[in-house]
């Protein structure tokens, strides 16, 4: 059996509200537009792009990239650098074919980014591919379920004011979710605020995860991150430039709470020095930009110092989330999984049978590979 097709589907879906909430003054719908007080680019649509990998026998694997703006940048690189390596290859070979994809760019500098994005999409589309050709899931071809279901976390509370965030919490509480993240970053005082009303809310049992986005310096960190102590915070997430590692091992020494990094890193190279230097406590690697063959050899790097994994899960949609599902089941160091309710009920939309997220738990896809089924029309019909 040989790989007979590689396809890549840049997708612009629109929905009433953007990402994180409400588009900010002056953004419209188009053009990418920044939200402060984060720097990052963000867009009105959930924008995505799915790889579809396909036998000579007619057998297909999905795979997706976490692509929240210029997915036609890594439709590009799958079907002008990608595509040609893998047609006419053995798709069992997934640890050959990683290697293929990751040297043909690696000694131009392109170990990262956009490139590592479109590896991921094909690295995951092979992973179901190989479940479906061998009749298993995916979870089991890494090495068998630790869990029959995954714990999750509610992420970002999408609201403008603290009692808008806390009602929000409050009404997924109510449904059985006791875990929850709040996207911040609007200063010390600020988000120490936001996270003391969940507390008093929410009561001391609540699991609290506070993303603050890369915005504040090493001494705003460490102000933030005791306050965060007596909050009994469960992680602080992002606090510092990505970039700077030296700070993050201070910050790391310098407070309980455990320090969360990972979304920026695409490979177990990259990850290492966090790991070695000890300038994070917590790893979260996305699926969507590390694929499944990396995000699993991440977790048992981090496994050998002693550092659970917690998988990003932000804009990804049903083959992101069922992947970060199985591999989330198969990794011993799991925290927790991220649960972005807006996003997967998009997510659903595009699938034939939907999955599912109760009580603050995932369950198992069932089925082999993924366990998934693509609505390929809708998918035609999302393109941009």
């Amino acid at each position: 059996m040989k790989i007979h097709s590689v396809q890549a589907f840049p997708l612009r879906i629109r929905r009433n509200e953007a990402y994180l909430g409400a588009m900010p003054p002056g953004a419209t719908t188009e053009s990418y537009f920044v939200r402060p007080p984060y720097r990052a680019l963000y867009s009105a649509y959930f924008e995505t792009v799915f790889v579809k990998i396909t036998t000579d026998e007619g057998l297909t694997g999905w795979g997706e990239a976490l692509a929240p703006v210029a997915p036609e940048v890594v439709r590009t690189i799958v079907e002008q650098l990608l595509s040609p390596v893998l047609v006419g290859r053995n798709p069992l070979d997934g640890g050959v074919l990683w290697n293929v994809m990751y040297d043909l760019m690696r000694e131009r500098g392109y170990y990262g980014g956009f490139m590592l994005d479109a590896i991921s999409a094909c690295d995951i589309a092979l992973w179901d591919l190989r479940g479906k050709i061998l009749g298993q899931p995916v979870y089991q071809l890494l090495g068998g379920a630790y869990r029959d279901s995954v714990p999750c976390y509610v992420s970002g509370l999408p609201r403008p004011t603290d009692e808008e965030r806390v009602e929000l919490a409050l009404e997924f509480a109510q449904k059985g979710f006791s875990a929850f993240k709040l996207a911040a970053g609007f200063g010390v005082k600020e988000d120490a605020a936001s996270i003391g009303a969940l507390r008093d809310a929410l009561g001391e049992d609540s699991p609290l995860l506070l993303d603050a986005h890369w915005v504040y310096s090493l001494d705003e960190s460490v102000r933030l991150g005791h306050i965060l102590e007596e909050l009994n915070t469960a992680v602080f997430e992002a606090p510092i430039n990505p970039e700077d590692i030296a700070a993050h091992i201070q910050l790391a020494s310098a407070i309980s709470v455990p320090v969360a990094i990972g979304e920026t890193e695409r490979t177990r190279y990259q990850f290492q020095p966090w790991l070695v230097q000890r300038g994070a406590d917590l790893l979260q690697p996305d699926v969507g930009r590390v694929g499944i063959s990396e995000l699993v050899k991440i977790a048992q790097m981090a496994e050998a110092f002693n550092v659970p994994v917690a998988p990003h899960l932000s804009v990804g949609l049903g083959v992101c989330i069922s992947a970060s599902i199985h591999v989330a089941a198969a990794i011993p160091n799991l925290f927790m999984l991220e649960y972005q309710p807006p996003v997967f009920e998009l997510a659903n939309a595009l699938l034939l049978e939907p999955l599912i997220c109760e009580a603050g738990t995932y369950q198992l896809p069932a089925g082999n590979g993924l366990g998934i089924i693509i609505d390929e029309k809708q998918i035609h019909n999302a393109q941009s």
